[in-house]
């Protein structure tokens, strides 16, 4: 199955550095239709307001974590199956479990390149 190269992702974090590192990323595999939000409220705001077909959330924020707006987005009747990567800088294991146990479709842990996200991104796709 090809990827939808044009789809909508939103990135989320509260660190505008980060957002910028992760749009070019996104580019640099063509995914172009990017939009960011600043924390974990914002994003479900978006959400709720807009079409995407993949989220990339930072765990690391205020007021809202990441793990919240994962939880926030799978008990949204609308947002429920929504692909949902997770990026943390921590591979700590009970962080991989809580972020399973809230169902996220995938996580990466921090630094990581374009060829990491890229193969993150059809993994959660091809199987979502």
């Amino acid at each position: 199955m090809a990827i939808d190269k044009s789809m909508s992702v939103l990135i989320v974090d509260d660190y505008k550095t980060m957002l910028r590192i992760i749009r070019n990323l996104l580019k640099q595999i063509d995914f172009c239709n990017v939009d960011e939000a600043s924390d974990g409220a914002e994003a479900l705001a978006r959400l709720r307001a807009g079409r995407f077909g993949l989220v990339i959330s930072d765990w690391n924020m205020a007021p809202m974590s990441g793990l919240d707006l994962l939880q926030a987005v799978r008990a949204d009747a609308q947002l429920g199956a929504l692909p949902f990567i997770m990026i943390t800088a921590e591979s700590k294991t009970e962080n991989v479990v809580a972020a399973k146990q809230a169902g996220v479709s995938n996580y990466i842990v921090k630094p990581f390149n374009a060829e990491t996200l890229r193969e993150k991104i059809e993994m959660v796709l091809d199987h979502g």
